[in-house]
């Protein structure tokens, strides 16, 4: 599974800014985003199965951002409202192993990662 993130850049805050994450080779069932700044580690942020359920969030993204998906493009994206100066990050695509369907905030459960994209929030 190879990933490829988009959609990263630099806006005031709150404003909206939404990411992209195209997969290619197997098709993942499980996605999700993380992000990381310097210093620190990678902050689980949301995860959607291909197969359907509810996605789940980060605690300090819930309400704000939206994960959803396009199983024909094999596409995951990030809606992300109302940013805030502390969501500036690195934010990484991952997904899970293809045989592995359940929903997962941890990010040993994720064998695949893109290159991260930057989002930057300014006040």
């Amino acid at each position: 599974v190879q990933l490829q993130a988009s959609g990263g850049g630099l806006v005031q805050a709150g404003v909206s800014l939404r990411l992209s994450c195209a997969a290619s080779g197997s098709s993942p069932n499980v996605m999700g985003w993380f992000r990381q700044t310097p210093g620190k580690e990678r902050e689980f942020v949301a995860a959607i199965s291909w197969s359907g359920g509810s996605p789940v969030y980060g605690d300090s993204v819930r309400g704000r951002f939206t994960i959803s998906r396009d199983n024909a493009k094999k596409a995951v994206y990030l809606q992300m409202n109302s940013l805030k100066p502390e969501d500036t990050a690195v934010y990484y695509c991952a997904a899970r192993p293809p045989q592995f369907t359940v929903l997962t905030r941890t990010t040993r459960g994720y064998s695949y990662w893109g290159q991260g994209t930057l989002v930057t929030v300014s006040s």
